[in-house]
């Protein structure tokens, strides 16, 4: 065999096997888990932002992609067991949303990637080290920069209501101290704050009961996925005491609430692809820095508000970036 026939031999080996490694490694199917205390119903604009992030970076369920969903279905005691799940089905990443959903997963695993969305304060509830290098298995999106933004919502209540003097806090409270800014922002409005701490989806309509008794003037709505899983019952029982209510994300104000101030929840799961697309392309979640939303949406729901009879005043509307007719 001759020189020149020699290397046309091995340069044809050559792509042959680099043939035969790129057709495994596009044969390659990842397990993604999607991890909610929410219901299929209530969760499918998210999970579909995620799924469309997905497919912008080439990952297409069904294709090279499988995505374990498991809902608890406003069941919080369901969480671990479900979390433990995806770790038995070895998924390659964990997709979930708020603390509750990270503490779960945390616990039942310390080597699969842990991608939160909406996580607030991360840092404070141990699941990262810092922002910039979380370290660990942990690394995702908050929703809020901080819990300040409650304290911005009071304030648009204030200017919608302005003789507000007791509003109620309606929510999952994880400690004494969670709402600390926003009783700092109360005292400074002259606004009493009544908490109502939420424990199971049973609790709502005791919780408007307890409110109305208390006399408050408005409602916001603290975050934690039972309020997401009820946020149209939670409108219309706002609705229902004449009650005008705020909250962080901009599908309650779509289910009949009267404001929303925050950023976009879908938004944030689309960019959580991102993430999954990196630690599935090799990267490990403690070097991929967390993520602080930098914009924020003023969401009226106009329906709402005539009827409450309530007149939102001509500078916040015209602050809004969408209003609802």
């Amino acid at each position: 065999m001759n020189r020149r026939a020699f290397l046309g031999t091995v340069a044809g080996g050559l792509v042959v096997v680099r043939s035969i490694v790129e057709a495994q490694q596009a044969a390659k199917v990842y397990r993604i888990g999607f991890l909610t205390v929410a219901s299929a119903e209530s969760s499918a604009q998210v999970l579909n932002a995620l799924i469309a992030g997905l497919r912008d970076l080439s990952y297409v369920e069904g294709r090279n992609v499988i995505l374990e969903r498991r809902y608890a279905d406003g069941r919080l005691e369901r969480l671990p067991d479900l979390a433990a799940e995806l770790v038995q089905l070895r998924v390659d990443v964990i997709v979930t949303g708020s603390n509750l959903h990270v503490a779960a997963a945390q616990r039942a695993t310390a080597t699969i990637p842990i991608v939160f969305v909406a996580a607030s304060d991360p840092v404070a509830a141990g699941f990262i080290t810092s922002f910039a290098r979380p370290g660990g298995n942990i690394t995702g999106l908050t929703a809020l920069q901080s819990l300040e933004i409650l304290g911005k919502n009071l304030a648009l209540l204030k200017e919608v209501v302005p003789k507000l003097s007791r509003v109620g806090l309606l929510g999952q409270v994880m400690s004494p101290s969670s709402f600390a800014e926003l009783e700092t922002a109360a005292r400074k409005l002259n606004v009493a704050l009544e908490v109502v701490d939420i424990r199971s989806p049973d609790d709502f309509e005791g919780a408007f009961a307890a409110m109305v008794a208390k006399r408050v003037g408005a409602v916001i709505v603290g975050g934690g996925p039972l309020t997401y899983l009820r946020r149209q019952q939670i409108a219309d029982w706002a609705l229902m005491h004449r009650l005008p209510a705020i909250f962080v994300f901009k599908e309650y104000a779509q289910a009949g609430l009267l404001m929303t101030y925050g950023p976009d929840l879908p938004d944030l799961y689309r960019r959580a692809a991102s993430y999954v697309a990196k630690i599935l392309d090799g990267a490990k979640a403690g070097d991929l820095p967390v993520e602080q939303p930098s914009k924020f949406e003023l969401v009226i729901n106009l329906r709402t508000a005539k009827a409450l009879g309530v007149t939102i005043p001509k500078d916040v509307l015209l602050r809004a970036d969408e209003v609802i007719q």
